[in-house]
Parts: structure tokens; sequence; C-alpha cells
């Protein structure tokens, strides 16, 4: 007897259908660069070939460049919980940690303490310990669970990554975000490994500033701007340090003064990155008829049963579950350890089945449930059961080394 496919594994079957997917390849890195959406490939000639090289500048008001900012990062305020008009999608992720946490810094100007995550992705660490030198503020870097005993009113803001980028444990954004408050700091969120795989609530959480990238779940390309968000709260009085002409009220009056623009817009800087802007503008189109809840839903059955595979099949080869196994904690992607992890990486990627490697010993394997599947899953364990038993992973080839993803 036939058991029909559910609505929901028929609309992700449907969502698989809009990738370009190498054939013969089984892809688990989508954590760290999305695939190809097949629209994107058709907006990258429209871009170019028409809106660029038929319209010319013409194409700032016919093709609606000027607002490419606004209408992504409203498409991506969906999937992140926020209302439109306070997101915009522009820079990098590092730029816009950099104009938010120095905008929250000046609102609580008489407070010199930046409460960070002491295993937070570096970068967010570089980028804050900058802020805090130009703002004569210091940094405090905890374990996350410490947070809540040194929120304090010497404290302006919370750094917090949603998802630990090793690990996968998903952090309780509106529990921390409440205790910030009480202490009369401000939450600033990184959701770089979490937007377009799992519910954000940024609005009803009350966070105060988010910034995440454009090219991991939201698979907008190698590179894709970032985005922004700054609670509607905060528009009137914030102040980002990067004051480019963009961000300005009136940026064709060419005025020798700055003045803000009164909404989100006042966080953009430079020229619009107009080709990435519309890539990503397209990429997102993947996502329409369906909620993060249901993309949260399926992401939670394909990262447990990979979690019950690999405790079944791969522990006795030394593997270690380096993720929450509390589903409710765990993000879209299961880390496993393993002293030869990055040669049995090497190796995976040789027969076409590609994850990540981070330093020291972590294998990440991310489950976008947009294009991954359970019979890829299961595809996944037992080739890492059969590198395990060959020795397969035992190649002169497959020298340790520091991966660049």
């Amino acid at each position: 007897m036939t058991v029909p496919a559910s609505p929901a594994r028929d609309t992700f079957a449907l969502t698989r259908e809009k990738f370009s997917l190498p054939e013969g390849v089984r892809y688990f890195d989508g954590n760290s660069l999305g695939p190809l959406p097949k629209a994107v490939q058709m907006q990258a000639y429209i871009t170019t070939t028409h809106e660029w090289g038929d319209g010319l500048i013409r194409s700032w008001r016919s093709a609606k460049w000027n607002t490419l900012p606004q209408r992504v990062g409203d498409a991506i305020g969906r999937l992140i919980g926020a209302a439109a008009g306070q997101v915009v999608a522009c820079d990098s992720t590092s730029v816009n940690l950099f104009k938010v946490l120095t905008a929250a810094l000046r609102l609580r100007a008489d407070r010199k303490v930046i409460l960070t995550d002491a295993s937070s992705f570096p970068t967010d660490l570089y980028i804050a310990e900058q802020v805090a030198r130009l703002c004569g503020a210091e940094i405090l870097n905890l374990p996350v669970s410490e947070f809540p005993k040194f929120l304090n009113d010497r404290v302006a803001a919370v750094l917090l990554c949603h998802v630990d980028y090793r690990s996968a444990e998903v952090y309780d954004l509106a529990r921390l975000t409440r205790a910030a408050h009480r202490a009369g700091a401000l939450m600033v969120c990184d959701l770089s490994h979490s937007a377009g795989a799992i519910p954000c609530n940024l609005d009803e959480s009350e966070v105060d500033f988010a910034v995440g990238c454009g090219y991991k779940y939201l698979n907008g390309g190698p590179g894709a701007p970032a985005f922004l968000y700054a609670a509607k709260r905060h528009h009137t009085d914030c102040e980002q340090p990067l004051t480019g002409w963009f961000g300005h009220a009136a940026p064709f009056e060419f005025t020798p003064s700055y003045a803000p623009a009164p909404g989100i817009e006042r966080f953009l800087c430079g020229t619009n990155q107009v080709i990435a802007l519309s890539l990503l503008n397209r990429s997102l189109e993947v996502f329409d008829g369906i909620s993060i809840e249901e993309i949260r839903t399926r992401s939670l059955e394909l990262t447990e049963q990979f979690i019950s595979s690999a405790e079944n099949r791969l522990a006795p080869h030394g593997f270690v579950v380096a993720s929450p196994k509390d589903s409710n904690v765990r993000g879209s992607h299961v880390s496993l350890r393993h002293p030869q992890g990055y040669a049995i990486m090497q190796e995976l990627s040789r027969r076409g089945v590609i994850g990540d490697f981070r330093m020291p010993d972590f294998m990440r394997f991310g489950f976008a449930p947009l294009f991954n599947t359970a019979d890829e899953v299961e595809y996944l364990v037992d080739q890492i059961d059969q590198i395990m038993t060959t020795r397969a992973w035992d190649n002169p080839d497959y020298e340790q080394r520091r991966a660049f993803t």
C-alpha cells in the first residue's frame, strides 16, 4: 500500500525543484552557502542585459533599483518576524554589525560595557573590539549561560549569535532580551545561522537590533548582501556611524551637511549593490507560499533523523554528536566530532557529498528543508559508515589543514 505524501512534503518537493543542484551531488552545506535557485540564473541575465545593458541609468527608476534595499529587507523581515519598514538589505554582516552596535552604544552613552558570547563567531568579536575602542567601552566575554548574572547598569549592549555556529545550539532570544531590558541594556543579535531556517520572532521578542547574511539559508549567492534590522521604536533617536549619502534624508539634494533619513533607510550607506540585491531579491521567492514554522518543522524531522542514525551507526566508529539532542535548542545543522574529521570530509566531498569542517574537529552538516530530503540523510550516513569501515579517510592527500569555509 502506498502512503500518500503529506502536504508539507509535497511543498518541499516543489521547493527542491526550484534549485539548480548538480547531478549526483548531495549538498549539506546550505548553512554556509545556499545553492543556486533556478530563477536567479534568469534574473542575472535580466539585470545585466536588459536593466543595465538596455536601461542604463534609467533603470534606477524603471527597474526600481533605488528601492531594492527596502524591498529585499521586507521580504527577509517576513522570515525573521519583523514588520515592514524595519529591515534593509545592504553591505556585509560585519559592516552592518559595526553600524548597529555603535548605534546601540550611542543610545546608552552613559554605559561602557558590551557583553558578548565568548564562543561567538569570531568576526563578531573582532567588530565588537573595535566598536569598544572607538566608543571608549570595554568588552566582557562570557558563556551565554552567565549573561544574566553580569547584566547591570554598566552594560550598554548584549551581542548574541542566535545559533552557535559550531554546535547549532539555539539560544533563548526572547528570554535573554527580557533580561537585557530589565538591566537597561539593548539586545543586538546575529541571525546568520538562523534566518530562513528557524523562527526568530524579532518584533515579538522586542529585540533592538539584528544583522545577518544573505548567502546561507537565504540562498542569495556568494558574498550576497547582508541585512540589518532596527526596531521601529529606535528609528528617531538612533545614530549609525557610516553616514553615506543613501542614508541621507534627501540624498539627491547634495547638501554639505548630513541629515539622516527618518526610517530604517538611515542605516544605508553607499550606493546600492544593484546586481547582488537583484539576485538576492529573486532568490527569496523560493520561500513564497511557505511559512518559517513549516520550515522549522521539516528541519527538525531531518536533524532528528540524522542524529538517530548517527548514534546507532556512527558512534561505534568514534563519532560524537556535538549538537543539542533537545530539538527546542537545536538549529538546522548538526555537528559531529571525530579526530579524523577533516580527512573524512575530504573523502565525502570526493564522493559528491558536501558538508563543511570547522577547527579543531567539527564536521558540520546543514539540513535545509527547501532542498534536502530524508533519503539524502540516509545516504549521508551510509557514506560515512562506508568510509570508516574501509578506512577510505586514511589517504595521504587528505592533509589536515584549516578549511576556508
